[in-house]
């Protein structure tokens, strides 16, 4: 199948049969993400992949009762800086100079574009960096569909608790939204057969020739 071919097939797989994803997919879709776009090029966030059986079982009884929490092969948590510093900043123009072959120096200019990120509220930083780790996660979405791996995004769980679970708030992170990973469950899934509904592209997308 061809990347249209793929994304028709996917779809947001209410219930997974638990197979388990062989690693070479799993470290595929987990590759693209790493690749995904971000402003500035900074991943302003952390991707929590967990398979861990007994830790899915706590995130479903407390944080995320929906079956492809226990169902899936693996669930990616998707968590953005609840702050950025100017140490994180640093920590960035570090790396571009030791990939690039450049000093720190060159980068200036480029390092006070994020003056206004760094002297804004922590509010305004958790906006910006849950955008920045929405545009990996899309690209998460998309890589398993190429990979035909099934796939579950979720938004409707209990942040707070989850966070708490997970230890993210010592690590200045705030979870955004869940990804599930596996096989779709046919014979439970009423959606897996069922026509994909979408707007149709002349009433989406508004051409100026």
């Amino acid at each position: 199948m061809n990347l249209i071919e793929k994304l028709n097939w996917r779809y947001a797989t209410k219930r997974m049969n638990g197979t388990k994803v062989p690693k070479e997919k799993t470290d595929r879709i987990l590759e693209a993400i790493r690749l995904a776009p971000t402003s500035f090029g900074l991943q302003a966030f952390k991707v929590i992949a967990i398979e861990d059986k007994a830790l899915r079982e706590q995130i479903f009884n407390e944080a995320c009762p929906q079956p492809q929490i226990k169902e899936a092969s693996q669930i990616l948590v998707f968590a953005a800086n609840k702050k950025v510093s100017a140490e994180q900043v640093d920590d960035y123009m570090e790396r571009i100079a030791k990939t690039r072959g450049m000093s720190v120096n060159d980068l200036a200019s480029f390092r006070a574009s994020f003056d206004g990120i760094i002297a804004a509220s922590a509010e305004q930083n958790f906006v910006w960096t849950a955008r920045q780790a929405y545009i990996a996660f899309g690209v998460g979405v998309v890589a398993a569909a190429f990979e035909e791996v099934d796939a579950t995004p979720m938004e409707g769980f209990n942040n707070t608790i989850l966070d708490n679970i997970l230890g993210l708030p010592e690590q200045n992170l705030g979870s955004v939204t869940i990804l599930t990973l596996g096989y779709r469950d046919v014979s439970n899934d009423y959606l897996a057969n069922a026509p994909k509904v979408r707007k149709s592209t002349e009433s989406l997308f508004d051409f100026k020739y």
